[in-house]
Parts: C-alpha cells; structure tokens; sequence
C-alpha cells in the first residue's frame, strides 16, 4: 500500500515489515520490552532510512537494530 505524503510517497508495507522484522529481533533480545506498545525511536529510524534509499526490508531492519543498539550503549 502506498500513502503519499506531499512530493515524496512512503510504501507502508516494506516500513511496517522492516520494522516489525527489526522489533521482533530487538524484543526477543531484551533491548525491547515484551509489550505490543510500537517503540516510536525505532519507527523514526526505520523511516529515515527508507526515505535514504534504503527498500530492501530485511537491509532496512538490520541497519535500525544496528543504530538502535548503537544508541542505547
């Protein structure tokens, strides 16, 4: 599904998989805490880096668990 926001136009669906992809691995690993409550820090990366160029869901979540595990240190 495609939302288009002003000039630039935002694939839902590679976002909301990169992150659930990205969420799933941050929970399991404990960064996360065990709720369904959507983390807004990693949607934020996620997105930014969508807009960067990056499409491929899976390159697009490992790189946000890379930036997000990077910040929490």
């Amino acid at each position: 599904m495609l939302v288009e926001r002003g000039t630039r136009v935002l694939n839902t669906e590679v976002v909301g998989d990169a992150y659930s992809i990205a969420s799933d691995y941050l929970r399991r690993s404990g960064a996360l805490p065990d709720n369904f409550v959507t983390s807004d820090h990693l949607l934020t990366i996620v997105v930014k880096l969508f807009h960067g160029g990056e499409a491929n869901r899976l390159r697009l979540a490992n790189k946000a668990i890379t930036i997000f595990e990077r910040e929490q240190v």
